[in-house]
Protein backbone atom coordinates (compact mmCIF):
# COMPACT_ATOMS: atom_id res chain seq x y z
CA UNK A 1 0.00 0.00 0.00
CA UNK A 2 1.23 3.38 -0.76
CA UNK A 3 -0.01 6.42 0.35
CA UNK A 4 1.19 9.86 -0.87
CA UNK A 5 0.45 13.29 -0.20
CA UNK A 6 1.74 16.96 -2.01
CA UNK A 7 2.82 19.76 -0.11
CA UNK A 8 -0.01 21.78 -2.62
CA UNK A 9 -2.64 21.01 -4.38
CA UNK A 10 -1.13 22.51 -7.43
CA UNK A 11 2.81 22.81 -7.92
CA UNK A 12 4.22 25.42 -10.23
CA UNK A 13 7.85 24.09 -9.88
CA UNK A 14 9.50 24.82 -13.36
CA UNK A 15 11.08 22.38 -15.82
CA UNK A 16 14.90 22.71 -15.04
CA UNK A 17 17.93 20.46 -16.27
CA UNK A 18 18.78 20.08 -12.54
CA UNK A 19 14.96 19.12 -11.72
CA UNK A 20 14.86 16.57 -14.25
CA UNK A 21 18.48 14.98 -13.60
CA UNK A 22 17.08 14.57 -10.21
CA UNK A 23 15.21 12.31 -11.44
CA UNK A 24 16.61 10.28 -14.14
CA UNK A 25 18.86 6.73 -13.20
CA UNK A 26 21.60 7.39 -14.28
CA UNK A 27 25.21 5.45 -14.86
CA UNK A 28 28.52 6.86 -15.32
CA UNK A 29 29.66 7.01 -18.17
CA UNK A 30 31.80 4.40 -20.42
CA UNK A 31 35.54 4.18 -19.99
CA UNK A 32 37.50 5.71 -22.97
CA UNK A 33 41.03 5.87 -23.61
CA UNK A 34 40.53 8.76 -26.00
CA UNK A 35 43.34 11.36 -25.43
CA UNK A 36 42.07 14.26 -23.52
CA UNK A 37 39.62 16.77 -25.76
CA UNK A 38 40.99 20.29 -26.02
CA UNK A 39 39.61 22.78 -23.73
CA UNK A 40 36.01 24.75 -25.17
CA UNK A 41 36.38 27.94 -25.99
CA UNK A 42 35.46 30.05 -22.56
CA UNK A 43 33.81 32.78 -24.30
CA UNK A 44 31.55 29.91 -25.98
CA UNK A 45 30.72 28.32 -22.47
CA UNK A 46 30.49 31.34 -20.79
CA UNK A 47 27.81 32.86 -23.18
CA UNK A 48 25.38 29.42 -23.06
CA UNK A 49 21.33 29.30 -22.17
CA UNK A 50 21.06 28.23 -18.45
CA UNK A 51 19.64 24.87 -19.85
CA UNK A 52 22.54 24.47 -22.00
CA UNK A 53 24.81 25.53 -19.52
CA UNK A 54 23.22 22.67 -16.80
CA UNK A 55 23.41 19.86 -19.44
CA UNK A 56 27.02 21.18 -19.93
CA UNK A 57 27.49 20.47 -16.54
CA UNK A 58 25.93 16.86 -16.44
CA UNK A 59 27.65 15.77 -18.98
CA UNK A 60 31.35 16.60 -17.89
CA UNK A 61 30.76 16.08 -14.26
CA UNK A 62 30.13 12.47 -15.21
CA UNK A 63 32.62 12.15 -17.64
CA UNK A 64 35.05 13.91 -14.70
CA UNK A 65 34.15 11.33 -12.48
CA UNK A 66 34.87 8.77 -14.48
CA UNK A 67 38.19 9.80 -15.41
CA UNK A 68 38.69 10.66 -11.76
CA UNK A 69 38.46 6.64 -11.14
CA UNK A 70 40.91 5.45 -13.73
CA UNK A 71 43.47 8.24 -12.53
CA UNK A 72 43.21 9.89 -15.76
CA UNK A 73 44.20 13.51 -14.79
CA UNK A 74 44.99 15.11 -18.39
CA UNK A 75 41.40 14.29 -18.97
CA UNK A 76 40.17 15.42 -15.47
CA UNK A 77 42.02 18.61 -15.75
CA UNK A 78 40.50 19.71 -18.60
CA UNK A 79 37.02 18.51 -17.92
CA UNK A 80 37.84 20.62 -14.17
CA UNK A 81 38.36 23.59 -16.33
CA UNK A 82 35.00 23.54 -18.48
CA UNK A 83 33.35 22.70 -15.32
CA UNK A 84 35.15 25.80 -13.46
CA UNK A 85 33.79 28.00 -16.53
CA UNK A 86 30.43 27.01 -15.90
CA UNK A 87 30.18 26.83 -12.38
CA UNK A 88 29.11 28.83 -9.35
CA UNK A 89 28.64 28.58 -5.37
CA UNK A 90 26.78 31.60 -5.39
CA UNK A 91 24.68 30.53 -8.80
CA UNK A 92 21.94 28.64 -9.78
CA UNK A 93 20.95 25.49 -8.06
CA UNK A 94 23.35 23.64 -10.67
CA UNK A 95 26.07 25.73 -11.05
CA UNK A 96 26.21 25.30 -7.32
CA UNK A 97 25.82 21.77 -7.09
CA UNK A 98 28.82 22.29 -9.85
CA UNK A 99 30.89 23.57 -7.92
CA UNK A 100 30.37 21.51 -4.83
CA UNK A 101 31.21 17.78 -6.95
CA UNK A 102 33.92 19.65 -8.97
CA UNK A 103 35.67 20.20 -5.60
CA UNK A 104 34.79 16.93 -4.43
CA UNK A 105 36.43 15.28 -7.90
CA UNK A 106 39.56 17.75 -7.59
CA UNK A 107 40.26 16.23 -3.87
CA UNK A 108 40.03 12.92 -4.98
CA UNK A 109 42.08 13.30 -7.80
CA UNK A 110 45.12 14.39 -5.67
CA UNK A 111 44.43 10.92 -3.29
CA UNK A 112 47.55 8.87 -5.10
CA UNK A 113 49.77 11.76 -4.09
CA UNK A 114 49.68 11.94 -0.40
CA UNK A 115 51.92 14.33 -0.43
CA UNK A 116 49.89 16.95 -2.03
CA UNK A 117 46.59 15.70 -0.72
CA UNK A 118 47.81 16.40 3.02
CA UNK A 119 49.00 19.81 2.13
CA UNK A 120 46.21 21.01 0.04
CA UNK A 121 43.38 19.05 1.90
CA UNK A 122 44.86 18.30 5.40
CA UNK A 123 45.57 22.28 5.79
CA UNK A 124 41.63 23.14 5.11
CA UNK A 125 40.29 23.25 8.60
CA UNK A 126 36.70 20.88 8.58
CA UNK A 127 33.73 22.37 9.98
CA UNK A 128 33.02 22.54 13.83
CA UNK A 129 30.15 20.81 15.58
CA UNK A 130 28.63 23.99 16.33
CA UNK A 131 29.21 24.90 13.21
CA UNK A 132 27.32 21.97 11.57
CA UNK A 133 24.76 22.34 13.75
CA UNK A 134 23.95 25.49 13.26
CA UNK A 135 24.21 24.60 9.45
CA UNK A 136 21.48 21.77 10.02
CA UNK A 137 19.34 24.16 12.00
CA UNK A 138 18.96 26.54 8.70
CA UNK A 139 18.48 23.37 7.30
CA UNK A 140 15.63 22.75 8.96
CA UNK A 141 14.40 26.20 8.89
CA UNK A 142 14.52 26.31 4.51
CA UNK A 143 13.46 23.13 4.04
CA UNK A 144 10.54 21.30 5.68
CA UNK A 145 11.99 17.79 5.10
CA UNK A 146 13.26 17.26 9.00
CA UNK A 147 10.53 18.73 10.87
CA UNK A 148 8.28 16.13 8.99
CA UNK A 149 10.46 13.40 9.71
CA UNK A 150 10.69 14.68 13.30
CA UNK A 151 6.66 14.80 13.46
CA UNK A 152 6.10 11.29 12.13
CA UNK A 153 8.98 10.20 14.69
CA UNK A 154 7.27 12.14 17.92
CA UNK A 155 4.06 10.73 16.82
CA UNK A 156 5.61 7.08 16.70
CA UNK A 157 6.99 8.05 20.27
CA UNK A 158 3.97 9.28 22.27
CA UNK A 159 1.76 5.87 20.74
CA UNK A 160 4.39 4.06 22.13
CA UNK A 161 4.61 5.82 25.44
CA UNK A 162 0.75 6.06 26.18
CA UNK A 163 -0.13 5.56 30.05
CA UNK A 164 3.91 5.58 30.97
CA UNK A 165 4.69 8.07 33.77
CA UNK A 166 8.57 7.76 33.09
CA UNK A 167 9.73 8.17 29.79
CA UNK A 168 13.47 8.54 28.87
CA UNK A 169 14.44 9.95 25.16
CA UNK A 170 17.99 8.94 23.94
CA UNK A 171 18.84 11.30 21.23
CA UNK A 172 21.66 10.08 18.87
CA UNK A 173 23.78 12.80 17.75
CA UNK A 174 21.47 15.55 19.46
CA UNK A 175 21.86 19.03 17.09
CA UNK A 176 18.60 20.73 17.41
CA UNK A 177 15.68 21.25 19.84
CA UNK A 178 12.91 21.52 17.44
CA UNK A 179 11.97 18.10 17.60
CA UNK A 180 11.80 18.11 21.62
CA UNK A 181 9.75 20.76 21.61
CA UNK A 182 7.13 19.16 19.86
CA UNK A 183 7.47 16.31 21.66
CA UNK A 184 7.13 18.81 25.11
CA UNK A 185 3.82 19.92 23.53
CA UNK A 186 1.95 16.26 22.27
CA UNK A 187 3.18 15.16 25.90
CA UNK A 188 1.60 18.19 28.12
CA UNK A 189 -1.66 17.22 25.94
CA UNK A 190 -1.93 13.71 27.10
CA UNK A 191 -5.46 13.55 28.57
CA UNK A 192 -4.01 11.68 31.21
CA UNK A 193 -1.39 14.59 31.60
CA UNK A 194 2.03 14.68 30.77
CA UNK A 195 4.80 11.57 31.52
CA UNK A 196 8.08 12.88 33.94
CA UNK A 197 10.38 13.78 30.51
CA UNK A 198 14.16 12.73 30.44
CA UNK A 199 15.90 13.54 27.75
CA UNK A 200 19.77 12.60 27.21
CA UNK A 201 21.40 14.55 24.30
CA UNK A 202 24.56 12.44 22.64
CA UNK A 203 26.91 15.51 21.26
CA UNK A 204 30.22 16.49 20.46
CA UNK A 205 29.61 19.88 21.29
CA UNK A 206 29.01 21.08 24.79
CA UNK A 207 27.99 24.73 23.41
CA UNK A 208 25.06 22.39 21.23
CA UNK A 209 24.04 20.56 23.83
CA UNK A 210 23.85 23.89 26.30
CA UNK A 211 22.12 25.39 23.73
CA UNK A 212 19.32 22.12 24.04
CA UNK A 213 18.92 22.29 27.35
CA UNK A 214 18.24 25.61 28.19
CA UNK A 215 15.45 25.98 25.23
CA UNK A 216 14.20 22.92 26.39
CA UNK A 217 13.79 23.97 29.94
CA UNK A 218 11.94 26.72 29.24
CA UNK A 219 9.31 25.24 27.24
CA UNK A 220 8.86 22.49 29.99
CA UNK A 221 8.03 24.87 32.54
CA UNK A 222 6.20 27.34 30.07
CA UNK A 223 3.72 24.01 29.60
CA UNK A 224 4.40 22.79 33.34
CA UNK A 225 6.05 19.12 31.95
CA UNK A 226 8.36 17.78 34.64
CA UNK A 227 11.75 17.52 33.11
CA UNK A 228 14.90 16.37 33.20
CA UNK A 229 18.34 17.19 30.40
CA UNK A 230 20.75 14.96 30.54
CA UNK A 231 24.20 15.31 27.97
CA UNK A 232 26.67 12.54 27.11
CA UNK A 233 29.73 14.41 25.21
CA UNK A 234 31.04 12.21 22.44
CA UNK A 235 30.92 11.72 18.84
CA UNK A 236 28.71 8.54 17.82
CA UNK A 237 32.04 6.43 17.24
CA UNK A 238 32.95 6.84 20.59
CA UNK A 239 29.68 6.40 22.49
CA UNK A 240 29.56 3.61 25.16
CA UNK A 241 26.25 2.43 25.68
CA UNK A 242 26.51 1.66 28.92
CA UNK A 243 26.73 5.60 29.66
CA UNK A 244 23.04 6.21 28.94
CA UNK A 245 22.37 4.80 32.01
CA UNK A 246 18.59 3.96 31.64
CA UNK A 247 17.14 3.60 35.15
CA UNK A 248 14.47 1.05 36.47
CA UNK A 249 11.15 1.91 35.70
CA UNK A 250 11.63 4.00 32.39
CA UNK A 251 9.73 3.86 29.62
CA UNK A 252 13.11 4.08 26.85
CA UNK A 253 12.74 6.27 23.35
CA UNK A 254 15.61 6.06 21.22
CA UNK A 255 15.88 8.33 17.90
CA UNK A 256 18.56 8.72 15.49
CA UNK A 257 18.30 11.36 13.21
CA UNK A 258 21.33 10.99 10.76
CA UNK A 259 23.33 9.02 13.17
CA UNK A 260 23.90 5.62 12.49
CA UNK A 261 25.19 5.72 9.26
CA UNK A 262 28.12 6.97 11.14
CA UNK A 263 29.14 3.75 12.65
CA UNK A 264 29.91 1.81 9.35
CA UNK A 265 32.76 3.27 8.58
CA UNK A 266 35.20 1.78 11.31
CA UNK A 267 34.63 -1.82 11.05
CA UNK A 268 32.23 -4.86 9.96
CA UNK A 269 30.79 -5.40 13.36
CA UNK A 270 30.79 -1.75 14.52
CA UNK A 271 27.37 -1.54 13.69
CA UNK A 272 25.93 -4.62 14.98
CA UNK A 273 27.67 -4.35 18.10
CA UNK A 274 26.18 -1.16 18.79
CA UNK A 275 22.67 -2.04 17.96
CA UNK A 276 22.81 -5.30 19.90
CA UNK A 277 23.50 -2.99 22.90
CA UNK A 278 20.80 -0.79 22.08
CA UNK A 279 18.49 -3.86 22.40
CA UNK A 280 19.77 -4.70 25.71
CA UNK A 281 18.24 -1.79 27.07
CA UNK A 282 14.98 -2.55 25.80
CA UNK A 283 13.86 0.18 24.24
CA UNK A 284 10.05 0.76 23.65
CA UNK A 285 10.80 2.28 20.41
CA UNK A 286 13.29 3.68 18.31
CA UNK A 287 12.83 5.84 15.46
CA UNK A 288 15.39 6.08 12.81
CA UNK A 289 15.81 9.12 10.02
CA UNK A 290 18.08 8.20 7.34
CA UNK A 291 18.84 9.47 3.78
CA UNK A 292 17.21 7.50 1.61
CA UNK A 293 20.06 6.81 -0.63
CA UNK A 294 23.33 4.10 -0.88
CA UNK A 295 26.07 6.24 -1.14
CA UNK A 296 28.18 3.36 0.34
CA UNK A 297 28.94 1.79 -2.69
CA UNK A 298 33.17 0.87 -3.04
CA UNK A 299 32.88 2.15 -6.89
CA UNK A 300 33.33 5.08 -6.95
CA UNK A 301 31.73 6.16 -10.24
CA UNK A 302 28.35 4.57 -8.86
CA UNK A 303 28.76 6.34 -5.73
CA UNK A 304 29.43 9.40 -7.54
CA UNK A 305 26.36 9.12 -9.71
CA UNK A 306 23.95 8.28 -6.91
CA UNK A 307 25.43 11.15 -4.60
CA UNK A 308 24.82 13.42 -7.99
CA UNK A 309 21.64 12.29 -8.32
CA UNK A 310 20.55 12.62 -4.16
CA UNK A 311 21.85 16.25 -4.24
CA UNK A 312 20.70 17.49 -7.20
CA UNK A 313 17.33 17.20 -5.48
CA UNK A 314 17.93 18.96 -2.06
CA UNK A 315 19.64 21.95 -4.29
CA UNK A 316 16.53 21.91 -6.41
CA UNK A 317 14.73 22.37 -3.63
CA UNK A 318 16.62 25.04 -1.73
CA UNK A 319 16.55 26.61 -5.64
CA UNK A 320 12.72 26.82 -4.68
CA UNK A 321 12.80 27.74 -0.78
CA UNK A 322 15.72 30.71 -0.52
CA UNK A 323 17.15 33.34 -2.63
CA UNK A 324 20.57 32.93 -4.09
CA UNK A 325 21.89 35.65 -1.82
CA UNK A 326 20.77 34.13 1.00
CA UNK A 327 23.47 33.49 3.99
CA UNK A 328 21.60 30.97 5.82
CA UNK A 329 21.15 29.17 2.21
CA UNK A 330 25.14 29.25 1.54
CA UNK A 331 25.86 28.09 5.46
CA UNK A 332 23.42 25.03 4.34
CA UNK A 333 24.99 24.11 0.91
CA UNK A 334 29.06 24.57 1.67
CA UNK A 335 29.15 23.64 5.65
CA UNK A 336 26.55 21.40 5.80
CA UNK A 337 25.36 19.83 2.09
CA UNK A 338 29.59 20.42 0.68
CA UNK A 339 31.25 19.25 3.46
CA UNK A 340 28.95 15.60 2.87
CA UNK A 341 30.13 15.39 -0.91
CA UNK A 342 33.53 16.15 -0.35
CA UNK A 343 33.31 13.28 2.26
CA UNK A 344 31.51 11.09 0.27
CA UNK A 345 33.38 11.54 -2.94
CA UNK A 346 37.16 12.79 -1.91
CA UNK A 347 37.37 9.94 1.13
CA UNK A 348 37.68 6.22 1.71
CA UNK A 349 38.40 4.02 4.82
CA UNK A 350 37.76 5.09 7.92
CA UNK A 351 38.32 8.84 6.84
CA UNK A 352 34.73 8.52 5.00
CA UNK A 353 32.29 8.99 7.49
CA UNK A 354 29.29 9.76 5.44
CA UNK A 355 27.81 6.62 4.32
CA UNK A 356 24.04 6.58 3.86
CA UNK A 357 22.17 3.25 2.84
CA UNK A 358 18.60 2.19 2.14
CA UNK A 359 15.91 1.64 4.68
CA UNK A 360 15.66 -1.57 3.24
CA UNK A 361 19.53 -2.17 4.88
CA UNK A 362 18.61 -0.56 7.95
CA UNK A 363 15.81 -2.98 8.23
CA UNK A 364 17.88 -5.80 8.14
CA UNK A 365 20.22 -4.56 10.50
CA UNK A 366 17.72 -3.72 12.86
CA UNK A 367 16.01 -7.19 12.72
CA UNK A 368 19.01 -8.60 13.07
CA UNK A 369 19.72 -6.75 16.48
CA UNK A 370 16.84 -8.24 17.68
CA UNK A 371 14.43 -5.32 16.66
CA UNK A 372 10.68 -5.40 15.23
CA UNK A 373 9.13 -2.79 12.85
CA UNK A 374 6.44 -0.77 14.42
CA UNK A 375 4.32 0.47 11.35
CA UNK A 376 4.20 3.99 11.02
CA UNK A 377 0.29 4.06 11.21
CA UNK A 378 -2.74 6.18 10.02
CA UNK A 379 -2.41 8.95 12.83
CA UNK A 380 1.32 9.45 12.37
CA UNK A 381 0.26 9.94 8.61
CA UNK A 382 -2.72 11.92 9.18
CA UNK A 383 -0.17 14.47 11.85
CA UNK A 384 2.57 14.59 8.67
CA UNK A 385 0.02 15.26 5.94
CA UNK A 386 -1.81 18.52 8.33
CA UNK A 387 1.63 19.83 9.15
CA UNK A 388 3.07 19.37 5.29
CA UNK A 389 -0.44 20.88 4.49
CA UNK A 390 0.05 24.04 7.21
CA UNK A 391 3.22 25.04 6.04
CA UNK A 392 2.27 25.57 2.11
CA UNK A 393 5.27 24.38 0.17
CA UNK A 394 4.97 23.18 -3.21
CA UNK A 395 6.97 20.51 -4.49
CA UNK A 396 7.53 18.43 -0.72
CA UNK A 397 5.64 15.23 -0.42
CA UNK A 398 5.16 11.95 1.99
CA UNK A 399 5.02 8.89 1.28
CA UNK A 400 4.08 5.60 2.94
CA UNK A 401 4.93 2.31 1.88
CA UNK A 402 5.42 -0.88 4.19
CA UNK A 403 5.20 0.59 7.54
CA UNK A 404 7.77 3.59 6.66
CA UNK A 405 7.38 7.03 5.79
CA UNK A 406 9.46 8.56 2.62
CA UNK A 407 9.90 12.51 2.62
CA UNK A 408 10.24 13.38 -0.95
CA UNK A 409 10.91 16.34 -2.93
CA UNK A 410 8.89 16.03 -6.57
CA UNK A 411 8.61 12.22 -6.84
CA UNK A 412 12.27 11.73 -5.15
CA UNK A 413 12.23 10.13 -2.02
CA UNK A 414 15.18 12.05 0.22
CA UNK A 415 14.52 10.62 3.59
CA UNK A 416 12.99 7.37 5.76
CA UNK A 417 11.36 7.73 8.86
CA UNK A 418 11.32 3.78 9.96
CA UNK A 419 10.16 2.30 13.67
CA UNK A 420 11.42 -0.54 15.56
CA UNK A 421 10.81 -2.19 19.08
CA UNK A 422 12.67 -4.49 21.28
CA UNK A 423 10.60 -7.74 20.27
CA UNK A 424 10.80 -8.71 24.16
CA UNK A 425 7.30 -6.58 23.96
CA UNK A 426 5.72 -8.42 21.14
Amino acid sequence: MTQEENGSSTSTTSSSPLQSFSQMPLSPPPASTAPPTPPLPSAYLQNLRSDERGLYLIHFLLNCANHVSAGRLDHVSTLLQHISLLSSPDGDAMQRLSAAFSTALARRSLRPFPGLYQTLVGSSCSASASAIAAARHDFVNLCPFLRLAFAASNQAIVEAMEGEKLVHVIDLGASDPTQWIELLQLLAARPEGPPHLRLTAVSESKEVTNQISVCLTKEAERLDVPFQFNAILTDMNSLDVEKLKVKTGEALAVSSVLSLHLLLGNSNCQIEDFLNALWNLAPKIMVVTEQESNHNSPVLTERFVEALNYYAAVFDCLELTAPRNSVERARVERVLLGEEIKNIIACEGAERKERHERVESWGKRMEAAGFGRVPMGYYGLLHVRRMLQGLNCEGYRVREEKGCFFVCWQDRALFSVSAWRCRRFD
